[in-house]
């Protein structure tokens, strides 16, 4: 399956907004926890097609570059709460950060109305790029090495 890339590109860069969210066992995360880190902020959901094609790739990055300083974040926005997600997590094998998200954060990266939305957040906190829709894997590695 070919995915379609709805929309991408470098945007300039404005600091990324502050929040705090919920991780699957209830524990507060903040993005303050990854300063100096890039960050990629993915917004998906369980039942978004194209956000699970993505789930792959983001489990290789993070293995592959996490010890670089490369941190992959998805804040899922599934309205049927953390234990089906935690179930989605577990069975998928994601090594990455999920989070549950809310509409403030939403609100707070831009109001966008289609999953997945992704952002990438460079070490200074700023964000750098925003891809709307699924991107191939080779595609978005090299998208991000522009910023390890």
């Amino acid at each position: 399956m070919t995915a379609v890339l709805l929309g991408a590109g470098p945007v300039p860069s404005k600091p990324a907004p502050a929040w705090s969210l919920p991780d699957l066992a209830g524990e507060p995360v903040s993005s303050a926890q990854f300063k100096g880190k890039v960050v990629v902020v993915d917004f998906w959901a369980t039942w978004c097609g194209p956000c699970v094609e993505e789930i792959p790739g983001y489990i290789a990055l993070q293995a592959k570059y996490g010890k670089d300083g490369l941190v992959i974040i998805g804040i899922s926005l599934d309205r049927r709460g953390p234990e089906a997600v935690r179930k989605f997590v577990a069975k998928h094998g994601m090594n990455y950060t999920v989070l549950m998200g809310d509409a403030a954060v939403v609100e707070a990266f831009g109001n966008f109305d289609a999953i997945p939305t992704t952002f990438i957040i460079d070490r200074e906190g700023g964000i750098r790029e925003r891809k709307t829709g699924a991107m191939p894997a080779a595609d978005f590695e090299k998208l991000v090495l522009q910023y390890l």
